[in-house]
């Protein structure tokens, strides 16, 4: 009997999801200016970046990053250990640990392979990791990688948590979770998890990916946020692609940790460095974000403004004080038709429907960033009212 296909079947699959109304599709965005984008022709207000500080257009980390180039060029020509390692990758990281009040950093070229290389590096075949369910895919892709015994307790439930990490008492185990969950936009109880931890002998990592540059005094992060040291949270990684515009991601913690990635985390060793330029714009954001606390100030703003008004239309946002504001719909189809009404309107808001969320939890994922203004706002939410959306199912 023949071997199937793998492209055909690949077609099939793809073919299934478009009869299920939850193919994804590309967007090419022509040009950026501000909060607004341009995309087959048109201007659109968008409500769909990351970029939660308004820091990646901004003219500093422009100008670093051209400096660099003209002086050391684009690519960084190899991986870290072999001579791809430069200066400016250097101060990066110097900065990245001091900011986050952690001993060392190390930087990867994504939020992704950071994952994958540290989860895989921690444990071995058979340990047990025990995950948020909401957690980022790559949290998840890195215990499967590791071989790990993969535990998923119900979203921000505790004692599920230490239910889970109470069923496998033999060797290592690490309770990874976001730190602000991607998809919710609300934040994990760091706190109560590090003592779970601190009492069952686990290591906590938190993925502060939506948290850097947001929240905390000086905007380094959820754990910042819950006062939490290097010692409640050994492993920190976050991303350089959202709040500070850039890209890239690093790990933070001790000399140990650090050590330990450099030999032994696969997705650092066996790739290209990141561009020196790219780092040192970077390093520029980061001064930003750090120095300009008028940033979050404006975004908290915002966020308390489109939470008010969406409150007094009866909207079903769900619960969130981060930038992350989930309009939740329920029905996949009624999710597209409202980003679709809405982009109509001038508005550019992303549909999320499965299998990225659980199956009738579709949502408008709002996002809000310091370009934004008042204005923009207001735009937003009167176009919500045209919607007719307060009734959806929550």
């Amino acid at each position: 009997m023949p071997r199937p296909d793998l492209i055909e079947r690949l077609a099939a699959q793809t073919a299934e999801r478009a009869q299920a109304q939850l193919l994804r599709r590309l967007r090419t965005i022509t040009q950026t200016d501000g909060a607004f984008i341009e995309s087959d022709g048109r201007r659109l207000l968008s409500f769909c970046s990351n970029d939660y500080l308004g820091l990646a257009q901004h003219p500093g980390p422009v100008a670093a990053l051209k400096q660099a180039a003209d002086a050391s060029g684009v690519g960084s020509g190899s991986a870290h250990l072999i001579c791809g390692h430069r200066r400016e990758h250097a101060a990066l990281e110097e900065t990245l640990a001091e900011w986050t009040g952690r001993e060392r950093a190390l930087l990867f070229s994504t939020g992704y392979m950071a994952n994958l290389g540290v989860v895989q590096a921690l444990l071995e075949r058979g340990e047990l990791c025990v995950q948020d369910k909401l957690n980022h895919a790559c949290l998840l892709d890195g215990a499967q990688l590791a071989g790990a015994a993969l535990k998923r307790y119900p979203h921000a439930d505790v004692e599920a948590a230490s239910r889970q990490l109470q069923g496998q008492t033999e060797g290592c185990a690490l309770l990874a979770t976001d730190g602000v969950f991607s998809m919710d936009g609300d934040i994990a109880p760091l706190r109560e998890l590090a003592s779970l931890c601190a009492s069952e002998g686990a290591t906590l990592m938190v993925d502060d990916a939506h948290g850097l540059g947001v929240l905390g005094d000086d905007g380094a992060g959820s754990i910042t946020e819950a006062r939490l040291s290097e010692r409640d949270v050994p492993v920190l990684m976050a991303t350089l692609g959202k709040a500070l515009g850039c890209s890239g991601a690093f790990v933070a913690g001790s000399a140990a940790l650090i050590d330990g990635l450099i030999q032994f985390a696969r997705t650092y060793i066996y790739t290209t460095a990141m561009p020196p330029a790219l780092a040192a714009a970077t390093h520029c954001a980061v001064n930003l974000a750090r120095q300009e606390s008028w940033r979050r100030e404006k975004l908290q703003h915002l966020i308390q403004r489109f939470r008010r008004g969406a409150s007094e239309l009866g909207l079903p946002l769900m619960p969130s004080r981060t930038a992350i504001q989930p309009l939740l719909i329920g029905d996949s189809q009624r999710a597209l038709e409202a980003s679709r009404a809405l982009e109509a309107k001038g508005l550019l808001v992303v549909a999320i429907r499965p299998p990225t969320v659980p199956q009738g939890q579709a949502r408008l994922r709002i996002t809000l960033s310091a370009a934004h203004e008042d204005a923009h706002v207001d735009q937003l939410l009167q176009a919500l009212q045209s919607l007719r959306l307060a009734h959806a199912p929550v």
